[in-house]
């Protein structure tokens, strides 16, 4: 019985390491020393017709179980005999929205992913693709040429990595204040040419450009307004409250009207008489 079931489990060895659907399996190990091998589940990343993505179709390779140990410079060096590897980017979880995004700081990012990752890997040709796709392991991930940093030598490395170098972040924040007056500069471009050109149904596009700039209110405007319009909504409340009232109001108005048409009427005789062209 123990020799049928050794028998059945070097058979599914020999037969291959069982994989997700449409995906491929390339063992991978830590060193030599390890005997226990990891796997790498890997495809050609693709996308649906019509959807735009931020990675290039048919040299983008998609990597699953990416273990903690196995960064950006390990996943370019063990992929790199299938081809030019152009960049690589590890992340958390697939990317759900298939749009450009802007490139990270390595300064503004400093959080690292815990855990298994996902990576997106770009050859320079399709033909990387295809050679990953057909990769055989075991690949070694720490070698004597190349090793991998882990315990305490990690810990001291990632700690060394964190403090910011002045000169560097200078650098970065400056080029990325350049590229953000480019873009604010090239948008105002913009708005000056579109502004007072009708489009195709015939509107015109208005914009706030060229009004004056409102200035904001001292606390002290801004008390006298509350305190003005308190004043007003009192007012405003209690006139016409009863009855009485609106009649008496609605007899004021009148009387108003009357004198002011008898004023008029005096103004147009006078007027008239002094006029010093008289025909009749």
């Amino acid at each position: 019985m123990v020799a049928r079931r050794r028998k059945r489990v070097a058979g599914d060895l020999e037969a291959g390491v069982p994989s997700p659907p449409g995906y491929y399996a390339i063992p991978i190990k830590f060193s030599a020393k390890q005997r226990a091998s990891h796997y790498l589940y890997v495809r050609e990343h693709r996308v649906r017709e019509g959807t735009q993505s931020a990675w290039p179709q048919k040299r983008t390779l998609f990597v699953l179980n990416v273990p903690p140990y196995c960064n950006e410079e390990c996943l370019t060096r063990l992929l790199s005999p299938c081809g030019t590897v152009q960049s690589v980017e590890l992340q958390e979880k697939p990317d759900l929205a298939e749009s450009a995004k802007e490139p990270k700081s390595k300064f503004f990012h400093p959080t690292p992913i815990p855990g298994f990752q996902v990576a997106y890997v770009v050859f320079q040709k399709p033909s990387g693709v295809s050679a990953a796709l057909t990769l055989k392991g075991p690949l070694l991930v720490s070698t004597e040429s190349h090793p991998v940093k882990s315990g305490i030598h990690k810990w001291i490395s990632d700690y060394a990595d964190s403090v910011t170098d002045p000169e560097a972040l200078r650098v970065e924040v400056d080029t990325f204040m350049e590229a953000y007056d480019q873009k604010i500069a090239a948008e105002e471009e913009k708005a000056k040419e579109e502004e007072g050109v009708p489009d195709e149904e015939g509107w015109v596009k208005v914009t706030r450009r060229g009004r004056r700039p409102v200035l904001p209110r001292t606390e002290a405007a801004s008390l006298r307004v509350l305190e003005k319009e308190k004043r007003k909504r009192a007012r405003k409340e209690l006139l016409n409250f009863y009855a009485w009232q609106h009649r008496e109001t609605k007899m004021e108005h009148l009387a108003q009207l009357r004198k002011k048409f008898e004023e008029d009427k005096q103004r147009i005789e006078l007027m008239r008489a002094q006029r010093k062209f008289r025909p009749y």
